[in-house]
């Protein structure tokens, strides 16, 4: 069988210290939290894709500012999965989650979501790695990407 690989855009939108999570209501994942995050479509960007997502589930406008970087893991559904995960800061819209797919939403210290049970959130040794790199401030520059 071919592999299958899931190309992910994730964003961490900061605010007074606080990042922004959404509690998951897609199958498999109900009463998961996570960062506002999703599939990259055939033929869109990834930055593309992460402005896109964020926008969808949250209503936020976001202007990306960089990168923590590229993350990988097999899913339980053994699908292959990249995330490339993104910092973002606000710069219009207003909060207004996608229903069919989100719960809630919480603004959460970085070292707080870190104390959280893996199993409170999706991909959760992903969700930590990211949140390190975010609390050490291993940021790297968007131009890295290339499109």
């Amino acid at each position: 069988m071919m592999p299958h690989f899931v190309l992910v855009a994730s964003v961490s939108i900061v605010s007074q210290g606080s990042l922004l999570m959404i509690e998951e209501k897609k199958p498999g994942e109900v009463g998961k939290w996570n960062f506002p995050s999703g599939r990259a479509e055939q033929g869109e960007s990834i930055l593309g894709a992460a402005l896109r997502e964020v926008k969808e589930e949250t209503g936020i406008d976001v202007k990306l500012t960089s990168t923590t970087g590229v993350y990988n893991f097999i899913s339980p559904t053994n699908d292959q999965v990249i995330v490339f995960h993104f910092m973002g800061e606000i710069i219009g819209g207003s909060l207004k989650l996608e229903e069919e797919c989100i719960t809630d939403y919480k603004w959460i210290e970085p070292s707080h979501l870190l104390e959280m049970d893996l199993s409170r959130l999706r991909n959760g040794q992903i969700l930590k790695q990211i949140t390190q790199n975010i609390i050490k401030e291993h940021f790297y520059p968007l131009s890295i990407v290339h499109e």
